[in-house]
């Protein structure tokens, strides 16, 4: 791991088996998010990256930074960290364990237990494009946490 002050990113490899989340837009295509936490100088580091699916509607193209910024990711039922885009943004893989993430050095200490928590990614439901504007009938894309979702 590179070292960075609290808050600031750094670098470092995800492990073997990182926690993947992400989702879908309704339009096709989609997101997949590759997460590990674990301790650091004592404190909680927190790692990641994401894909974006390279066949996806025009709508959503250029939004997937938009959508990432908004998410956050839990060790068990606390808050370790918001706004995703620490990440560092990968092609789709099938796997991503062992790949070279960005990552966030929190201010939260590593406790007892801390490893065997649960962790997970929270990225809410929300509209990414709104072509439906005046008497126009166009379409509305949302994203919708689904599960990893870049091919």
């Amino acid at each position: 791991m590179s070292c960075a002050p609290a808050g600031q990113p750094a670098t470092a490899r995800l492990g073997d088996d990182p926690m993947l989340s992400g989702g879908r837009y309704t339009s096709g295509g989609g997101l997949s998010v590759a997460v590990s936490v674990r301790e650091a100088q004592g404190r909680t580091l927190v790692c990641g990256v994401w894909a974006e699916s390279e066949q996806q509607s025009i709508l959503t193209k250029n939004v997937a930074s938009r959508v990432i910024a908004t998410g956050s990711i839990y060790l068990g039922n606390e808050r370790v960290a918001q706004d995703l885009l620490f990440m560092r943004k990968v092609a789709p893989q099938p796997a991503y364990g062992g790949m070279e993430s960005g990552c966030i050095l929190s201010v939260r200490a590593w406790g007892p237990g801390d490893a065997q928590k649960p962790v997970s990614v929270q990225i809410p439901r929300q509209i990414v494009a709104n072509e439906a504007e005046g008497n126009d009938a166009g379409p509305i894309v949302y994203f919708i946490q689904s599960g990893p979702a870049a091919q």
